[in-house]
């Protein structure tokens, strides 16, 4: 009861003992919503309240101002599917089902199994309204893995993570109903992410009563570089000063239309994302119930540099080293915000270092499932993540820590990594060789992940090679090793 208690309590007046707010809460139904926005692409420098000096982002800023920036949170691993099965599933990229971007024809991608309890799920059987507006990527139409399947009781948007590298479809998914957008098969009509975006701030008017469970998984800012030429695409395009670029030089990308100025578009993106955001939280205003919403927002992986896009030009990633697609800081680290004005701390600041895996047990507390999810418990494997309730009511005395925090990659050559206290381990190209060296690298004095200190510290590189044979658990679906049994 006493983990029940605080989690509701989070949402209920601060002056109430624990045990109050839980009775208070539980019996007036008035449990929290919860909205996780995830931007698609977007790097752990792209924000101004996390550095970026070029693009503007106001609203993001202020959700910042107004709420808890987390400086070490990481995503799921580098690439948005597994990085999303992550967060589904509360289980790292060494256990979660879905550990790359598969494609299937004529779309989709490979498929959350049907035995699969995902967060949705979850939440949906402790009495919330789940609905997801945005990207899926977890499964073909017709397969196990669709949302209707995985605990989504309302999805519009993408079924196809790589249809939505076009931004002006034929057609997206409404539930399992395939919607034509006949207008764009003549021409550039209607912008995706603002008919999504539309669809998402109609559901909210609809489901203001709550409980609710709403993931926002925007598409924006990934490639194509493609967006409405407004004043906020001319203001950017003056700022710059870019030269314009040949259509020749378009990348395969960029499906939808010709972008002769990509800074000037992928900042344009970026802002209209920041608008978005900006507009969810005035609607709940409007709704008399952001006290009651945790609003929490991140990327699904670093910035890219596909489609024209330039992330050295926008110092996309920060201090960091690496974009999408590697496994060290840049690639992983990102931005995360929570935000619920009067339960969370305004301004407040913390190095707690989390990844996505720990939104599971923290929606379900927040939902009154428990910290220990009886359900979580029940998969195989367990989930891998920490509620981090204590830290978002600022009681860092509670806060579980990690006793380590993994990821595996499956593109490139295949990639391990591992977060131990302050050390940080990669291998690179483990299908071909399972005994790669191990980088060590020390983030306490070395964040940018410049010196390769293995070989003063081989008591260290040792643990990362226990760990990451610990972490990593063998699915035939995804064989990391060319010869799994040999790894040592």
């Amino acid at each position: 009861m006493f983990i029940i208690s605080r989690c509701l309590l989070l949402f209920t007046m601060a002056t109430l003992s624990l045990t109050a707010a839980a009775q208070t809460d539980v019996a007036s139904g008035a449990r929290p919503n919860i909205i996780f926005i995830l931007a698609d692409d977007l790097g752990y420098g792209d924000l101004g309240c996390y550095g970026q000096k070029k693009i503007e982002t106001p609203y993001i800023d202020a959700l910042a101002r107004e709420g808890m920036r987390f400086t070490q949170f990481y995503a799921g691993t580098a690439v948005c599917a597994p990085s999303r099965a992550s967060f589904m599933t509360g289980r790292h990229t060494g256990h979660t089902p879905v550990r790359g971007n598969r494609g299937f024809q004529p779309e989709g991608q490979f498929p959350l199994p049907d035995t699969t309890v995902t967060i949705a799920g979850r939440l949906r059987e402790l009495g919330y309204y789940t609905a997801d507006f945005g990207k899926w990527g977890l499964g073909y139409p017709g397969s196990s893995g669709v949302p209707s399947k995985q605990g989504f009781s309302t999805f519009f948007g993408y079924n196809c993570q790589s249809q939505a590298h076009n931004y002006y479809p034929d057609h997206l998914w409404q539930n399992d109903e395939r919607v034509e957008l006949t207008e764009n098969k003549t021409g550039d009509a209607i912008y995706s992410a603002d008919l999504i975006h539309g669809h998402a701030l109609e559901f909210l008017r609809q489901r203001k009563n709550g409980p609710f469970f709403l993931f926002l998984s925007y598409t924006l800012p990934h490639a194509a570089l493609s967006v409405p030429h407004d004043t906020v695409y001319d203001h950017y395009v003056h700022k710059f000063h870019e030269s314009p670029r040949s259509q020749a030089e378009t990348p395969r990308y960029e499906k939808a239309s010709f972008e002769p100025y990509p800074h000037a578009a992928y900042a344009a993106m970026v802002t209209r994302l920041d608008r978005y955001v900006g507009e969810v939280r005035a609607l709940l205003d409007s709704l008399g119930i952001a006290r009651n919403t945790l609003v929490i927002f991140s990327s699904d992986n670093g910035p890219h540099k596909e489609g024209g896009n330039d992330p050295d030009f926008f110092d996309s990633n920060g201090p960091l080293r690496g974009i999408k697609r590697d496994l060290y800081e840049g690639g992983i680290r990102v931005p995360f915000i929570a935000c619920c004005p009067g339960a969370i701390r305004a301004g407040a600041v913390s190095g707690f270092a989390g990844a996505f895996w720990d939104l599971y047990p923290t929606f379900c507390e927040m939902a009154g499932g428990g910290r220990h999810d009886a359900a979580a418990r029940r998969a195989r494997p367990a989930i891998d993540g920490v509620s981090i309730l204590p830290t978002l009511s600022g009681d860092m005395v509670h806060q579980q820590q990690h006793d380590y925090l993994y990821w595996e990659f499956h593109e490139n050559g295949g990639r391990q990594a591992i977060r131990w206290g302050k050390w940080k381990g990669v291998r690179l190209n483990v299908h071909d060789n399972p005994d790669a060296p191990v980088e060590l690298y020390d983030l306490s004095q070395d964040v940018v992940e410049k010196n390769n200190v293995a070989a003063q510290h081989p008591d260290i590189v040792k643990k990362m090679r226990s760990l990451m044979r610990e972490a990593h658990v063998t699915d035939k679906n995804w064989p990391l090793f060319a010869n799994e049994g040999k790894m040592d």
